[in-house]
């Protein structure tokens, strides 16, 4: 009778295990980057520099990039800008580039000064970014409603030479987060004024083709799994749709926070996070395979938290949390578990 209880308890306790494992959280709250109490207002997107142990943080409204030691989690330094929106980090040139939605300009800085080093002029509204490795060309949208314009440009910078090589006109005063393919020439690029997807030739610097959005509105974000052909189109409804990317077909929807602003997706691990500003969550997905989708839950972040930024090889997420009130705003800091 002792041998079959313990057998039982044993089998108890192993399924008690198997749930738990079933069940824990996509994400563990691992720390928080505290912000300076002076630093009020939105946050937009997220840089790294992992060889140099830097996070840089977009405060949106207080006109300033902050700059983090990831080692320890310490506030380093600002880089004063007149309304940044986008960071992207090159490690080979140790040069920092800052997209300045009130200047209309691409901003390079030196990466070990923080000083200046050149302006490209854009126009108004510089906003959202994509970055092509292999060519090193980054594309930024800019202009549109805030250039008082019924179109907006899809600008090609080549971060090398820091030159502006074209302009590509897409009908709509409005135009957000991008999507690049290794294996191709095409740029997936959300256009919310018209409620669709731009399909862009980058060799020929000409839209190929137009995608209707129909599952969900205000698309503002993307990710992309190349190797199953899917597009990933976050909407700021509640909403990611999913795409066919090789015939533009929308196959279905999946649920996630209103407000979302980032979207990520790593190949590795087959699973997508969405961070959304208007329930302050973060949403996790598994792909199970290209026609399938698990909700592994959602995490919670903070109200307005609606950017954040995965970097697979901490095995981490980055959130900016605004400030509210008197407490300070910070970055959580989650393990990916």
């Amino acid at each position: 009778m002792n041998r079959l209880k313990l057998l039982l308890a044993a089998t108890f306790l192993l399924g008690a295990q198997m749930v738990a494992a079933q069940t824990a959280a996509p994400l563990k709250l691992a720390t928080k980057f505290d912000m300076p109490a002076a630093v009020k207002g939105r946050f937009d997107h997220l840089g790294v520099d992992i060889g140099g142990n830097r996070l840089f943080v977009v405060g949106e409204e207080a006109a300033q990039v902050l700059v983090f030691d990831l080692s320890t989690g310490k506030y380093v330094r600002a880089i004063k800008v007149d309304h940044p929106h986008a960071v992207l980090y090159r490690e080979d040139l140790q040069r920092i580039y800052i997209t300045d939605e009130g200047k209309g300009v691409l901003n390079i800085y030196d990466g070990k000064t923080y000083d200046l080093v050149k302006t490209v002029p854009l126009k108004v509204d510089t906003d959202s970014i994509g970055y092509d490795p292999a060519t090193h060309y980054l594309y930024i949208d800019n202009g549109g409603d805030n250039a008082h314009e019924t179109f907006t440009m899809l600008s090609v910078v080549d971060t090398t030479a820091a030159t502006k090589l074209a302009d590509i006109k897409v009908d709509g005063d409005t135009l957000e987060a991008m999507a690049l393919e290794k294996s191709g020439d095409r740029l997936f690029l959300n256009n919310p004024a018209k409620n669709e997807v731009e399909v862009i030739d980058r060799k020929t610097n000409k839209i190929a083709t137009v995608w209707p959005v129909k599952m969900g509105k205000g698309n503002a974000t993307m990710a992309l799994d190349e190797s199953a052909h899917r597009l990933f189109v976050g909407c700021r409804s509640g909403a990611i749709v999913i795409f066919d990317s090789q015939s533009g077909k929308e196959l279905q929807s999946v649920p996630v926070g209103k407000g979302v602003d980032d979207l990520m997706f790593d190949p590795a691990s087959k699973r997508i996070y969405a961070t959304s500003g208007g329930t302050g969550e973060v949403d996790v997905y598994q792909e199970t395979d290209p026609d399938h989708y698990k909700s592994l839950g959602n995490v919670p972040s903070g109200p307005g938290a609606k950017t954040g930024l995965l970097v697979p090889q901490l095995s981490r997420l980055f959130v900016a949390v605004p400030p509210k009130g008197t407490t300070p705003g910070e970055v959580y800091v989650y393990q990916v578990q």
